[in-house]
């Protein structure tokens, strides 16, 4: 009898050690949230003089910046490409930006790889990477659900006549075509179908990928939003705008989204998944200037100026100087990322990949151009090896290429220029072209984007007549 009752405590002991094991190493939800051309600098945790971000700070303060963590591409639909396949620019599928380009069908995805995993997937926002009627469509590849905009010029409206869920139109009622106002916006449903996938989804494991739109396109939001009611009557000196209070409602759209984030936040909380839930927060690309001007040479709300040392990122979106790529990039998971740290890891979108599989406990492509960052995230004690690091980093477009090795950033700003060589720890903003200096540095540059390029393929269109045809269209 004595030793029946010590069995089945010791069953039982065992039972119990194996489901809290089980528990402690569950795959975490995921969240990753990207804005459409959110600017390094435009935050006020980034000191911004203008913009409020307390949700955003609070990230950051709780989770791990990373200053060097680059964009994929230094425009929206390829860069988004470089996210969803792992592949930098010289390998990955969508290369241009003309808006209804899609991925391959056999192209693999971060979603098809947690779906692979036992993930519920869904995408709540801009796809931009295979318009509907494409190879490229996300419920072809790994996505439960994908509710928005597929095309990614349909997304420069917030109250377009209709979005897109898996493919089919839902229409919003009151929408004209006009890109400034309308009876429904765009943006507060997508933002809404997001938490109600992770209210759906919260007792197992998700991704919810939101690639949302603000603050890009063209700036018309609610006018009883809080945020804009905040800054509708500012009077600010910013001559270049395209409609009246463009300024102002790009100010209070930043801090719309901000208040946005704080409501994930807070449905994780509410929900009790928050210490499982890994959440990424990053920019798409590179600033942009808007609202420039004589007097705002840097534009109005100056994405890619240093507010406390008054250094200024080169150039900005659609190229690849340091304007162009530099990001915000934010990730936070409670108890397994050191809060209010900062990473000096070099790395770009193509690593995302690899490190969300490690994350959920299965593997990338193989042909992934990825390195995974747990070990960074989580520390080498916790991983069981160092953090490796990138011999290289590899950006084309049609006109430049731009090679990043350690220091030393190499770039071709058009095919008919000669290549230039600058030392970012020396010069960050990139003023000093050193290649006459080092001629073997920028001969092993250039080598490494000869080698990094292979001849793209496009994916298929299975069906002109379902994508965008242009704002006005029925």
């Amino acid at each position: 009898m004595t030793l029946r009752i010590t069995f089945v405590f010791l069953l039982a002991l065992s039972v119990s050690i194996r489901a809290e094991a089980a528990r402690t190493t569950a795959p975490p939800n995921i969240i990753f949230i990207m804005m459409d051309e959110w600017g390094y600098f435009e935050s006020s945790a980034m000191g911004h003089p203008i913009l409020d971000t307390p949700n955003i700070d609070q990230i950051a303060k709780e989770g791990m910046r990373f200053p060097q963590f680059l964009a994929g591409a230094n425009v929206c639909a390829p860069t988004r490409s470089t996210l969803m396949t792992g592949k930098h620019l010289g390998h990955t599928t969508v290369r241009l930006n003309g808006g209804g380009a899609g991925l391959r069908a056999e192209d693999v995805t971060i979603a098809e790889i947690l779906k692979e995993r036992g993930y519920a997937t869904g995408g709540f926002g801009k796809w931009g990477i295979g318009d509907v009627g494409t190879s490229g469509v996300p419920e072809k590849h790994g996505f439960d659900t994908f509710f928005g905009y597929y095309h990614q010029v349909h997304a420069h409206s917030y109250y377009p006549r209709y979005l897109i869920r898996n493919s089919e139109k839902v229409t919003l009622p009151g929408n004209t075509g006009d890109p400034y106002i309308g009876e429904t916006f765009a943006h507060g449903l997508i933002h809404q179908e997001g938490l109600q996938f992770i209210r759906d989804h919260h007792d197992e494991p998700f991704f919810a990928y939101m690639p949302w739109t603000p603050p890009h396109g063209h700036w018309g939001m609610p006018k009883d939003d809080p945020a804009y009611i905040k800054y509708k009557d500012q009077e600010w000196d910013a001559n270049v705008q395209r409609s009246e209070h463009d300024v102002q409602t790009y100010a209070a759209m930043v801090e719309m989204v901000d208040r946005q984030i704080g409501e994930v936040m807070q449905l994780l909380r509410d929900l009790e998944i928050d210490q499982n839930t890994i959440v990424f927060v990053s920019g798409d690309n590179g600033g942009q200037e808007y609202f420039q001007s004589e007097k705002y040479p840097h534009g109005f709300f100056a994405p890619n100026l240093n507010p406390n040392t008054g250094e200024r990122f080169r150039g900005g979106k659609g190229n690849f100087y340091e304007g162009g790529l530099r990001i915000p990039f934010l990730v936070r998971w409670p108890g397994r990322i050191k809060p209010n740290s900062v990473s000096g890891y070099l790395g770009y979108f193509p690593d995302i990949m690899p490190t969300l599989a490690e994350l959920a406990g299965t593997s990338p492509t193989p042909d992934t151009d990825g390195i995974s960052i747990a070990p960074t995230l989580l520390g080498e004690d916790a991983t069981g090896r160092v953090q490796e690091q990138h011999p290289y980093l590899y950006w084309e477009d049609r006109h430049s290429v731009a090679v990043r090795m350690g220091k030393w950033k190499a770039i071709q700003p058009n095919a008919s220029a000669p290549f230039e060589l600058y030392d970012l720890e020396k010069d960050i903003e990139e003023t000093q072209d050193v290649s006459s200096q080092n001629p073997d540095v920028l001969d092993k540059m250039k080598a490494l984007a000869g080698s990094a390029h292979e001849t793209p393929v496009p994916g298929s269109v299975i069906d002109a007549s379902l994508g965008f045809k242009g704002h006005h269209a029925p």
